[in-house]
């Protein structure tokens, strides 16, 4: 059985082991606050070209999600995503779970409309009784999305202006940055993110790490105690050095971004073999993640050597699913499926 559901099922990109194993005995202080850590934040800092943000380093996304939003929003307020936003469909109600709703907008491909989230903006700030209803505290978007698609340095940069007409932070999702930021036709660069973000932060468990999330914060307002809240919410990961070594690792040599690339570059190869035979695509997604409508006595075949994420029912006879590639996908494994779509 080749699985394609997930880009997290291997464990670590080798060079990641390596190191693991070569710095096992080495003693360093704890908490984040080692010699790794260091060397990982000051690199990040440089790839992003933000000399004085703050980087942390939690352990997984919906850590991440709550533990920077929890931070952010005062009691009151709520964060503003999509319909298909992942906070809001699958992270089992963790940010409503912290005292605070997700306010959902209509999805596009999974991206948000600027000129919805300005509307929406306004008619709460312009409610006379607008005390009685969720304040919009932040803006949280993924890059790439749930559904892979990317949004355009135009499209950010509209976001990031409803932002600073209402004061509202942007949060960035980039639990799978790298496949974003790889994507063939793609003009977002990781700066790009960095300076139109407040706070985002570089996925590790899909792309190369055994897990991890390293946190950018570039907004000064939001910099103060956020390891406090780290410390409240369970994430402040005794043996930091384990994360700072795999981000060390994975951000040298521009390995990171190299994985991105072999991810989206088999996944094309993937989609090429679909549109091929003839099958459509639920969404046009140019990074690792396809999503494709098989009928459904075509995928029972295909099902019986490999394995898919199911996505949803649009009629009774055809089944959406999604093929994922990753980091660690293989040139031979990608052929064996490609051959079996093309055979059926």
């Amino acid at each position: 059985m080749l699985r394609f559901e997930c880009d997290y099922g291997e464990g670590a990109h080798p060079r990641i082991l390596q190191k693991l194993v070569e710095t096992n005995l080495e003693q360093t202080p704890g908490y984040g606050l080692d010699p790794y850590c260091e060397s990982a934040a000051a690199r990040i800092r440089s790839l992003c070209g933000t000399p004085d943000a703050d980087v942390h380093f939690l352990v997984g996304g919906t850590q991440t999600n709550t533990t920077v939003i929890a931070a952010i929003l005062r009691p009151w307020q709520g964060a503003i995503a999509t319909s298909e936003g992942h906070i809001a469909v699958h992270e089992t109600g963790a940010i409503e779970a912290s005292g605070h709703k997700v306010l959902t907008l209509p999805s596009h491909d999974a991206k948000m409309d600027a000129a919805e989230l300005r509307a929406h903006c306004t008619a709460h700030f312009a409610d006379d009784s607008s005390e009685h209803t969720v304040q919009p505290g932040l803006i949280y978007i993924s890059h790439p999305t749930e559904s892979g698609t990317l949004y355009s340095l135009a499209e950010l940069k509209a976001i990031r202006a409803v932002c600073s007409e209402f004061h509202l932070p942007l949060f960035i999702d980039g639990a799978r940055l790298a496949y974003g930021l790889a994507a063939e036709g793609t003009d977002v660069t990781l700066t790009d993110i960095a300076h139109l973000s407040d706070v985002f932060y570089i996925g590790g468990t899909k792309v190369g790490a055994l897990f991890g999330e390293a946190v950018v914060i570039t907004n000064d307002a939001l910099k103060k105690d956020f390891r406090y809240m780290i410390k409240q919410r369970g994430g402040m990961l005794a043996k930091g050095r384990l994360l700072g070594i795999q981000f060390d690792t994975l951000l040298k040599d521009n390995l990171y971004f190299q994985l991105g690339e072999h991810a989206d570059q088999l996944a094309m190869k993937i989609r090429g073999s679909c549109l091929g035979k003839g099958l459509s695509l639920y969404v046009d997604s140019p990074t690792n993640q396809q999503f494709v409508v098989f009928p459904d006595k075509l995928l029972e075949k295909l099902e019986k050597d490999f394995s898919f994420s199911f996505i949803a029912k649009p009629d009774s006879t055809h089944t959406v699913v999604r093929i994922c590639t990753s980091w660690a996908t293989t040139e031979s494994s990608v052929q064996t499926l490609c051959s079996a779509i093309s055979n059926l």
